[in-house]
């Protein structure tokens, strides 16, 4: 069989049977280098990145445009997601239309390789990309298939890209195993997003050089808090623990203290570890494993607040009256003991429910965990009063079986106890900020700019429609009308909806050397201080803080070496943040379909959370999110309100909208494809 021919095949994920793929003609576009230049005098010509879709279609991102250029399916050429491309503008769009396009040329691959299932047919195959956003499947030979199985997992070297009549073809480079082996599944999701998982063996070397106690030496000129009585507060199963904290009150003022791993000691700027570090950006926490930035030896040994363990931290020290402002700081390398290491439930129990047992067993730090209590209800109060936004969403806890195997989903909400670390970290964030900002020296700070006032416009239109009344005083809206926004929708069925609607109203935080500020915290001065354990801008703005502290930022030039590497820094950072963010959320949408494909048939009640022209999203109360397909409501013609967000009944006048409680059956959950199928029961 020829290979043309071979391509016109398709395996679907997961099932054993063949069906002919259906043909996308492509056009044939190869322009000369002169009549791309006469396309570039009428402003024809865009370069952009190439955003795939699993129908075959795409967009392109042009940097400084709002809306992106649709790239119909016969009109791709063999461009792949995250391709730098060159686009050829169609005609002008109707009203209301987005701007259609060509893709011309590829100026750069973004993709070398690729992560997938392997489906064998006789002595060929194919791979199915994991990625959805990656349309075809790769062809793979016969004397390239290095002998792999059916189902396996595999990552493959791109050696075609294919043309308009042949699909792009692979190489096997490396076989993850067997799709039904525990943890290959998560391992392709860490391969895809190409995280780092194995640390150099020079990295490893150089690790295993730094010592597993506190050296004499290293105490020489540094505050000793060892007798200050102090807890770390973490969850049960954490072991890199970065942030202890320590609180009395005297005389009106409380004396709190945020102590935090001192990474920078061990971890010398330009050596292999920090070169692996930046490399990582940030620790990537997926269902069943963590992708450590830092090797365990550092990061649950000596970098590690271990209970009754001399470790050297920098703290940030803060005096605060009783209206919550700091009165006076001071940042300072230290060392320091933990006393308790304490769990965010045991914190709980003690605080909301009374535990006599638990109580007793901290009878000592009981009167200083109600006093963190009250500071941080203090300082909580104190943020909502300036406008800072509190979107609290239930997050998802999985609970994986020894198998690695998805067998409950549940929504892990905050308590008193998550709250206090949250409101201690953000006031030393802040104050670490605000005296970096105001001395002027080189820093990484975390920004977060206001949003698009047209995206605005457009969610303050929605939520008229949805009956709440909102206004905006200015030009811009202010995070404290954010707030009032989110006090009004709060306890209306479709909160949660409307909550996350305006989330995706706002800008995605990042790292910058500008100081600024902070929208949702509404902010003027803030960075991250809290985590050099997990993430490299703390890490950073850590050694940063040491050098001025010890007099170095003014000598040996230190003050233009930071300057010259810190944009690149930022920028790096906010990437790998971005990375790992997309892998965990993957992690844990395949987790999610795992666990729903246990319970096909069964019913459960949920709440509508999106509604588009295909269908209606529902998400049940385990935090589960599957699609009602409209072509499952079959009880009527129904047709897209956009500006409401409902679905209405042409015949029976039955509308579905946001936040509508339904209950709906599992009808089809795909781990590979990452989705969930539900049908509404009547």
């Amino acid at each position: 069989m020829s290979r043309k021919k071979v391509q016109e095949k398709k395996k679907f994920s997961g099932k054993k049977k063949f069906v002919k793929a259906k043909a996308v003609k492509q056009k044939t576009v190869k322009p000369k280098k002169r009549e791309i230049r006469e396309w570039e005098k009428q402003g024809l010509i865009r370069e952009g990145t190439f955003i795939g879709n699993q129908k075959g279609f795409g967009f392109v991102e042009v940097e400084g445009e709002e809306e992106d250029i649709f790239i119909p399916a016969n009109a791709t050429g063999t461009a792949m997601h995250q391709d730098h491309v060159q686009v050829l503008l169609g005609k002008e769009p109707k009203k209301g239309k987005r701007q259609e396009g060509t893709v011309i040329r590829i100026l750069e691959r973004a993709n070398q390789e690729i992560v997938g299932t392997f489906q064998r047919e006789r002595d060929y195959g194919f791979i199915l990309c994991d990625n959805q956003k990656f349309s075809k499947d790769v062809y793979i030979s016969a004397k390239n298939s290095k002998g792999v199985r059916d189902g396996d997992k595999v990552v493959a070297e791109i050696i075609d890209y294919g043309d308009a009549s042949h699909k792009p073809e692979g190489r096997i480079t490396e076989n993850l195993g067997s799709i039904n082996a525990p943890g290959t599944d998560i391992l392709a999701i860490v391969k895809s997003y190409k995280i780092p998982s194995e640390f150099p063996i020079k990295v490893i070397n150089q690790a295993m050089r730094v010592p597993d106690h506190v050296q004499e030496a290293d105490r020489d000129g540094r505050l000793d808090l060892t007798v200050l009585r102090t807890v770390t507060i973490d969850g049960e199963d954490a072991k890199d623990l970065d942030d202890a904290v320590s609180l009395t009150k005297e005389n009106g003022i409380y004396h709190l203290g945020v102590h935090i791993a001192d990474v920078s000691n061990y971890v010398q700027g330009g050596s292999a570890l920090d070169k692996e570090a930046l490399k990582r950006g940030t620790s990537v926490y997926l269902a069943d494993r963590v992708v450590p930035m830092l090797p365990e030896r550092l990061s649950n040994g000596i970098c590690s607040l271990n209970q009754g363990e001399d470790r050297l931290t920098l703290s940030c020290l803060m005096d605060i009256d009783e209206s919550g402002c700091i009165i006076h700081h001071q940042i300072a390398e230290t060392i320091i003991r933990v006393d308790r290491r304490m769990s965010y439930n045991q914190v709980r129990m003690i605080l909301e429910d009374g535990d006599t047992k638990t109580s007793r067993e901290y009878q000592e730090f009981l009167p200083m965990f109600f006093l963190m209590k009250e500071l941080s209800a203090l300082l909580r109060s104190k943020r909502h009063n300036r406008g800072s936004i509190d979107f609290d969403f239930p997050e998802s806890k999985i609970i994986l079986n020894g198998a690695g195997r998805a067998i409950d989903v549940q929504p892990y909400e905050h308590n008193v106890a998550t709250d206090i670390i949250e409101d201690f970290m953000l006031m030393a964030n802040e104050t670490v900020a605000k005296e970096y900002c105001k001395g002027e020296y080189p820093f990484v700070y975390r920004t977060h700019e206001n949003p698009d006032p047209e995206r605005v416009e457009s969610l303050l239109t929605l939520l008229r429609h949805q009956g709440i009344q909102v206004q905006k005083a200015g030009e811009e809206i202010s995070p404290k009308e954010i707030q009032e926004i989110l006090e009004k929708i709060q306890g209306i069925p479709n909160e949660a909806m409307l909550s996350r609607l305006i989330l995706r109203t706002m800008k995605q935080a990042k790292y910058t050397t500008e100081c600024s500020g902070h929208f949702g915290l509404a902010a003027k001065y803030y960075c991250h201080f809290t985590s050099p354990i997990r993430r490299y801008p703390d890490l950073q703005i850590h050694r940063i803080i040491r050098d001025n502290i010890r007099g170095r930022l003014q000598r040996e030039g230190k003050t233009e070496h930071y300057r010259e590497i810190l944009e690149s820094v930022a920028e790096q950072s906010s990437i790998c943040e971005r990375r790992a963010q997309e892998a965990e959320r993957e992690s844990e949408r395949l987790k999610k379909a795992e666990y729903m494909s246990y319970h096909l048939g069964e019913e459960f009640d949920g709440i509508i959370s999106g509604v588009t022209a295909y269908g209606l999203y529902v998400e049940l109360h385990n935090t589960v999110e599957g699609l009602v397909h409209i072509s499952t409501l079959s009880d009527d013609y129904y047709t897209f309100d956009e500006e409401n967000y409902e679905l209405s009944g042409e015949l029976t006048k039955k509308i579905y909208h946001l936040g509508q409680k339904v209950r709906v059956r599992v009808t089809d959950a795909d781990a590979l494809s990452r989705t969930v199928d539900f049908t509404i029961v009547e």
